[in-house]
């Protein structure tokens, strides 16, 4: 972590980050405008659903490092491949915890079983497989050609998520079915600023997990 950040542009972007979170956080609570019938709960959604285009994002990484690792046989794409599994899966967590935040005083109960929750707790509960696989696995050689597998075929359940309005009825649906474009005025330009945000962050933690992942695999090469 020390050997990370004692490079300059790293520090300076932290610093940056963290300045521009709280400038984030600022213009939601004071400059965007109050949804009818959703008041403050409607607040978190310019956290929540760039927090889900984060996840998403990674486990796209995940498959698309995963097939490189198949391709090459190079473990630097395998250590890319769990840095961007940690990340999606971190932020998959914030997903289920944030939508409760929001369904709550919307629907009236935090969870219900419909297509979009699932299909996400579901990709949840794969990785959750998946990291169990890294440690229990065996061979290092075995576990990361497993490990990519895994990443490549869970990746199907993103774009089925994405999707999910559209391939069930809205009758057993609860998610707003709004498209971004019909949004009101007000809303679009700190969301699109929140995404950019997470989007430039994301690359930040895959670059330092990444990075901390190479050194420990270094330490282990030089015991051996």
């Amino acid at each position: 972590m020390t050997s990370f950040f004692t490079n300059k542009f790293n520090k300076s972007m932290l610093i940056a980050l963290i300045i521009l979170f709280m400038v984030d956080v600022y213009i939601i609570v004071t400059n965007t405008p109050m949804i009818p019938q959703q008041h403050w709960a409607q607040k978190i959604f310019y956290l929540h659903v760039p927090v889900a285009w984060t996840a998403f994002l990674s486990y796209f990484f995940v498959m698309v490092f995963g097939i490189m690792y198949l391709v090459k046989k190079d473990y630097r794409w395998d250590r890319l491949g769990q840095s961007a599994a940690e990340i999606g899966t971190l932020f998959t967590a914030l997903v289920l915890t944030t939508g409760p935040i929001w369904a709550k005083p919307i629907w009236g109960k935090p969870w219900i079983w419909e297509p979009r929750l699932t299909t996400t707790l579901i990709l949840f509960l794969v990785y959750i497989g998946y990291f169990m696989l890294r440690e229990f696995g065996g061979h290092p050689e075995r576990v990361a050609r497993y490990a990519a597998i895994l990443g490549i075929i869970a990746f199907v359940d993103v774009p089925i998520i994405f999707l999910s309005v559209k391939f069930w009825t809205p009758e057993i649906q609860s998610h707003p079915q709004v498209e971004m474009a019909q949004q009101p005025g007000g809303i679009l330009g700190p969301f699109f600023f929140s995404l950019a945000l997470f989007t430039i962050n994301w690359l930040m933690m895959l670059r330092f997990r990444s990075h901390t992942l190479n050194i420990k695999q270094k330490l282990l090469s030089d015991h051996v």
